[in-house]
């Protein structure tokens, strides 16, 4: 990104306890070993009713024993604050969760466009052997509820199975496939 004041972010291995499920095979990765980052634009201060903010993520190729690389995932602070995704390369998955765990999954692929609703939470994860890319756009006065996933997860994980990406979600009656 160019133009104003990029911000940047960062997130590694080492950064990401508890995320993953297979805890034996994270603690024996490079705790330095980049998962994704992200750079994003906040052309009014956070909080402003009414603004926007516009970023990419990058998650790199790689898997935490079976399970692809992801981001954290998150609800908004603001749960009634919806969000764009535009993928741009690579190839994954968005997983969303109702506040209620009701889960699914939508494909990325270069062009694919993703309306996040309000009061949903949101996970990237790349299925692919390059660097998932994909462009963001939220209001500036969503915030971010990384404490609801580290407490509760997700209501599905991707993992690799006989070579290829499958969803297994959690015994949960109320989600939806």
């Amino acid at each position: 990104m160019r133009g104003g004041p990029v911000q940047t972010l960062v997130r590694r291995v080492g950064q990401l306890g508890g995320i993953f499920e297979d805890r034996n095979s994270w603690s024996a990765m490079n705790p330095e070993a980049v998962v994704y980052s992200v750079q994003w634009q906040e052309p009014v201060p956070q909080e402003t009713e009414g603004g926007l903010f516009w970023g990419s993520t990058t998650i790199e190729p790689g898997r935490v024993g079976d399970e692809y690389y992801m981001t954290r995932g998150h609800f908004h602070a603001r749960r009634d604050r919806a969000e764009f995704y535009c993928a741009v390369q690579g190839e994954g998955m968005l997983v969303l969760m109702d506040e209620d765990r009701s889960t699914r999954v939508q494909i990325m692929s270069p062009g694919s466009l993703h309306y996040i609703p309000g009061h949903t939470a949101h996970r990237a994860v790349n299925t692919g052997e390059s660097p998932l890319v994909f462009w963001a756009c939220w209001p500036s006065d969503a915030g971010h509820d990384y404490d609801t996933i580290a407490e509760r997860s997700f209501g599905a994980r991707v993992l690799r199975r006989s070579g290829v990406p499958e969803v297994v979600y959690e015994a949960l009656p109320s989600r939806t496939r």
